[in-house]
């Protein structure tokens, strides 16, 4: 109880996405057979879900709250091997414990980036058309800039 009080105030002072997060849903076909790592579904055990910044996990609460439904990590944090293997840039912000790409089961991916495009935590959004994941990051907007940063299809 003492712990849901503080997640409760904490969320109040940093504007009530929390207490949403804590509602979603992460029962359904959508989930099945997937595990979850620090309290977020991974689509494979590679996936390292513990590395992400404060305010990364605001982000992606965000987005469970908003749509009432837990989202399904593809690829979190990456050590420099790993990044390299995957393709990511060299100063990509997985690597800074900052990014995740993931998919939230039966949501459209659109729907996805359309929130993605008007949330403020976004500083970064990548599409990849014909991938079911969108890539989110949490680095700073250059200045004047209303949107996040788009690459990779968006």
């Amino acid at each position: 109880m003492r712990s849901m009080i503080f997640a409760v105030a904490c969320a109040l002072a940093l504007g009530g996405c929390v207490p949403m997060a804590m509602f979603a849903s992460g029962s359904g076909p959508g989930y099945s057979g997937l595990r979850a790592d620090w309290g977020t579904y991974v689509s494979s055990k590679g996936v390292n879900a513990l590395c992400l910044s404060p305010k990364m996990r605001l982000a992606i609460w965000e987005f469970e709250g908003h749509f009432g439904k837990k989202v399904v990590m593809n690829s979190g944090y990456r050590d420099g091997r790993h990044n390299s293997a995957a393709g990511g840039a060299d100063n990509s912000y997985h690597t800074k414990c900052m990014a995740a790409d993931f998919y939230i089961p039966g949501v459209p991916k659109q729907q996805l980036i359309a929130f993605a495009m008007r949330n403020n935590a976004v500083g970064g959004l990548g599409c990849y058309p014909g991938r079911p994941f969108i890539h989110v990051d949490v680095r700073d907007r250059p200045r004047g800039y209303q949107r996040p940063v788009t690459f990779s299809g968006c």
